[in-house]
């Protein structure tokens, strides 16, 4: 069941802090302890930009501003966002272009990843495009306009995340890269992570990312304020160049257009394929996004694999041993760097310190008995990192890391029987809200507890009541307010837009879908679309179908070899034994569009854009079976 907003959904109200939430908001204003140096910080090398950072398309719709948060221009927080966070917000409203040290230069607040550029010999050497080709190339723009026009020889991608390569194709061409004119480095390993997480989970994670980062939302005191890395995602193109060069090496040295750069290798640490670079001559260290001014992910809401904080914490222990002693600045893909031989060595051990921490302390509990949601409710950073600014958990929090530990270690499952084999929310909740007196006693209760604050409990009983009463609008409303202040009373950005753009979808409704055209797949190898295309079978359209087929692509010289059986594609590695029962050959930006969204492939056969040999029939009844993803799922209603 996907239920839509009723016809008469609640109008939608200017929210207000309850008196839980302002009591909540001034006590944690009162406990904070700033530093003092973080504004400074984040200002300091500052050379100019463009009013607002705006960004326009080709079509001159906005696609980026920082116009949008003008409301944070006032240092004293409104009760209805937790003062760390407007405090964080208020940072990471800083745009332009910032002079690292002499010859590294970043471009920050145009997206919400920053672009470092490297003066080289002869050229630039780029890390990071950013997220869409519009804000890269209004970047690199900024930067010719403030230094000197110069042509980029070089693009390093730090790690597997869209963020960080998205914008490539705003500052170079592809056909420099194919003509060897332009370098593209990646870690090992990087085109698979890009794969798996941007491409194979893409759509679900794409849906699950709106209440992450808030993009959805309506920017102000009472919606989003910021994404804790940056304020949010650009709403531009994507894009990908593959890599023509991988970084293999634990440690590795390049001289690139005349600068030395050591690279260090930290994969399943932030992302599965990440790197961090040491430019020994500029006496500069970039962590890429594994040392960043927020307690990070371990999870992130939009979903991952779970990351590796034991790894994390190890490479940036090697970075500090091996690096730090030679530099007087780090820095990274998101927020602003950190100046000076003590408050370097203080930053780099106290980000490792965290991840330890966390790590151990999870497995400490975990053994004694504890489940994953017992630690989370109970476990608290040491008081000394907790005093720590860039410990904060502004876009992770100990709460969901902790889960996603426990979750790497030991599953989803608790080790409850109890808990073994629960109903789904679709079947359970009509039984819950009968077992709890209906759906009038169950209101009438949450109604109070809201009165007395009690939002979680709210939201949780509410919710199960949803799932059965979808249309009750009642329970609609009282899950809301939950919602809402429990998003003004939080200090994750993430957990702020996610409780907030819940309250807003359960009143207002879905958003309008975008379906997402998938540039990445133009830069994917064959197999890789080919095993996408397996993920996209209804196996009930053709459930006994056994079938063996040749496919190749016009252009290509490679016959690739596939077995449908068993309702499951498998790509062989050799011919098939007793031959093809159909042999298929497709322009690739056919399969491309298919799976983009933009043409069904079946219609695409109907009309003559497939060759086919043998089976034909068969074929077809297999290309019927292909669907699509849906890009607006349905999140907090059944």
């Amino acid at each position: 069941m996907n239920q839509e907003t009723p016809k008469q959904a609640p109008a939608s109200q200017q929210p207000a802090p309850s008196p839980a939430t302002i009591a909540a908001n001034r006590a944690a204003a009162d406990a904070m302890q700033l530093d003092s140096m973080d504004e400074e910080e984040a200002r300091r090398g500052f050379l100019g930009t463009r009013p607002e950072a705006e960004v326009r398309n080709d079509r001159g719709e906005v696609v980026w501003s920082m116009g949008d948060y003008a409301f944070l221009h006032s240092e004293q927080p409104p009760a209805t966002v937790h003062p760390a966070l407007w405090r964080q917000a208020r940072l990471n409203r800083l745009h332009g272009l910032f002079e690292v040290t002499p010859g590294i230069y970043q471009v920050r607040g145009f997206d919400i990843s920053n672009m470092t550029i490297i003066e080289g010999r002869s050229g630039l050497i780029v890390i990071d495009p950013l997220t869409c080709i519009e804000t890269a190339r209004a970047a690199l723009d900024l930067y010719c306009s403030l230094r000197a026009p110069r042509a980029v020889v070089a693009v390093i991608y730090s790690h597997s995340h869209t963020d960080h390569f998205g914008g490539v194709a705003g500052i170079v061409d592809e056909q420099q890269v194919r003509r060897g004119e332009v370098a593209v480095i990646a870690p090992s390993g990087f085109m698979e992570a890009v794969y798996a997480e941007t491409v194979a989970a893409g759509p679900a994670m794409a849906r699950r990312a709106q209440f992450q980062f808030g993009h959805t939302l309506r920017r102000g005191p009472c919606g989003q304020v910021d994404a804790g890395l940056g304020k949010t995602l650009p709403r531009g193109r994507v894009s990908l160049i593959a890599p023509t060069e991988l970084i293999r090496e634990e440690v590795e040295t390049r001289v690139i257009d005349g600068v030395e750069i050591v690279f260090q290798l930290a994969p399943q640490s932030e992302a599965p394929a990440e790197m961090h670079f040491h430019f020994p001559a500029l006496r500069a260290l970039n962590l890429a996004e594994n040392a960043t001014k927020t307690l990070h992910n371990l999870c992130p809401l939009r979903g991952s694999e779970v990351r590796d904080p034991r790894l994390w914490s190890m490479y940036l222990n090697q970075a500090l041993e091996r690096f730090v002693p030679h530099v007087d600045v780090v820095f990274a893909q998101h927020h602003w760097p950190t100046w000076g031989r003590a408050r370097i060595e203080r930053f780099v051990s106290e980000q490792r310190d965290m991840y330890r921490f966390l790590h151990d302390q999870t497995l400490r509990l975990m053994n004694r008995g504890r489940t994953g949601i017992e630690i989370a409710e109970s476990l608290r950073l040491p008081r000394s990192l907790e005093g720590a600014w860039h410990a904060r958990g502004f876009y992770g929090s100990v709460s969901h890391n902790v889960k996603s530990i426990y979750t790497k270690y030991l599953g989803w499952y608790d080790g409850n029987p109890l808990h073994l084999h629960l109903l789904p929310d679709e079947i359970g909740a009509a039984r819950y809200v009968e077992y709890m007196g209906g759906a009038d006693a169950i209101l009438q209760r949450a109604s109070a507890d809201l009165r007395r604050g009690e939002f979680r409990w709210v939201a949780e009983v509410t919710g199960r009541l949803l799932f059965a009463e979808p249309d009750n609008l009642r329970a609609r409303e009282l899950a809301a307010q939950a919602l809402e202040q429990m998003g003004f009373q939080a200090q994750s950005a993430t957990w702020r837009n996610a409780f907030l753009l819940g309250a807003h979808e359960l009143l207002q409704g879905k958003p309008t879908a975008t379906r997402n055209p998938a540039a990445t797949l133009a830069a994917l190898p064959e197999t890789a679309l080919l095993e996408l295309l397996g993920t996209r079978i209804d196996f009930e359209r053709c459930e006994g179908l056994d079938l063996r087929m040749d496919w190749s692509f016009d252009g290509s010289g490679h016959v690739h070899h596939l077995v449908f059986s068993n309702s499951a594609l498998t790509l062989a590695g050799t011919a098939h034994a007793t031959g093809a029962d159909v042999s298929v050959r497709v322009h690739r930006s056919v399969l491309e569009r298919g799976l983009g969204g933009q043409c069904r492939l079946a219609d695409e056969a109907s009309a003559g854009a497939f060759r086919i040999e043998g089976d034909a029939a068969s074929f077809v009844r297999w290309l019927e079976s292909v669907e699509q993803p849906d890009p607006n799922f349905s999140v907090v209603l059944p």
